[in-house]
């Protein structure tokens, strides 16, 4: 295997993405270290080392990338609405940031790193979108900062790479949803927001938008598997799409997860007049099917339900910790 006795820090390992990615390294046989600031690792395993980091203090970086072969760069912070209404510039800043000094660590000193650029990034169209087109037009108005920030981190990453000798695979994922996700309704995204509504039995069932917004997403072990596969054989800098790559509706979800949750009997009610982000989102994903043999095993019919029965079971210990 791959991994098997190579170190692999993991940034934001106690988060939503960097616990999934722990996981999956440790099943690989890898020596996994993260780094821990506001909160404590979900996973309690003796063969992870976590190493207290301030990722904006460039000592702190180098000092968590000392000895280490590859960097999985999953710290940041959100981009969802709640989070960013008070100050807008927030989730972009710390982004920038923590990227950017993580990358001036690592040059010299690691292998490779695992960039995230983000679909946010692509210009409206109404089609998958394919990866060359990224710099084809502006982001969708909604994106416009988040979108150029993940733009300019690209950038960021060329740099580095065309300046040292760091390997850096740069994925575009979807968005993604699974267990551990954040369903704090100030801070969660889509899925996890519907999801907390529909346990709790909320009635009616109002939901933001005329439900036929399309998206593509993507359930985090695919992500993960997939974003392991890249950083493995196309650390070259050349972007990837790692999404579903299949067409659903905000309607389609909001059935599948009321189902899942015995709650098929509320009352659903669009508010169009509400502000929704784009019309229609696909990534056209046969880019990463034909370098890396990467397809979705994951069905969104199958990664919802057990999101959803997964939320139910742990609900009261999630209130607790506030995630």
């Amino acid at each position: 295997m791959f991994y098997k006795g190579r170190v692999v820090l993991v940034t934001g390992g106690s988060g939503f993405v960097g616990t999934h990615f722990v996981q999956q390294l440790l099943e690989q046989r890898a020596k996994v270290r993260i780094t821990v600031h506001h909160r404590p690792p979900i996973i309690k395993d003796d063969r992870v080392e976590a190493v207290p980091a301030d990722l904006t203090r460039l000592e702190d970086c180098v000092a968590a990338v000392k000895g280490v072969d590859f960097v999985i760069h999953a710290a940041g912070a959100v981009a969802a609405a709640g989070v960013t209404a008070g100050n807008p510039m927030s989730a972009i800043t710390t982004n920038l940031i923590l990227t950017a000094r993580m990358l001036e660590a690592c040059i010299g000193n690691v292998e490779r790193f695992l960039l995230f650029s983000s679909s946010t990034g692509y210009p409206v169209t109404d089609h998958p979108v394919a990866e060359e087109q990224m710099w084809s037009g502006p982001t969708h108005p909604s994106y416009f900062g988040y979108g150029w920030m993940r733009r300019y981190l690209e950038r960021i990453g060329e740099f580095v790479a065309s300046k040292s000798n760091l390997k850096i695979a740069l994925v575009r994922p979807t968005a993604v949803y699974g267990r551990w996700d954040n369903f704090d309704p100030a801070a969660s995204h889509v899925i996890p927001a519907l999801i907390k509504r529909a346990v709790e039995k909320e009635d009616p069932y109002v939901v933001w938008g005329t439900g036929n917004e399309v998206r593509d997403f993507l359930h985090i072990t695919d992500l993960v598997r997939g974003c392991l596969l890249m950083l493995e054989k196309y650390a070259t800098c050349e972007p990837l799409n790692i999404g579903y790559g299949k067409v659903v509706t905000i309607r389609e979800i909001i059935d599948i997860i009321l189902k899942a949750a015995g709650h098929e009997a509320a009352t659903v009610k669009f508010d169009a007049a509400k502000p929704t982000t784009i019309p229609f989102r696909m990534v056209d994903t046969s880019k990463a099917k034909r370098i890396l043999g990467f397809e979705p095993t994951v069905s969104l019919e199958e990664g919802l339900k057990d999101t959803v029965e997964w939320y139910a079971e742990n609900r009261a210990k999630l209130l607790k910790v506030g995630v």
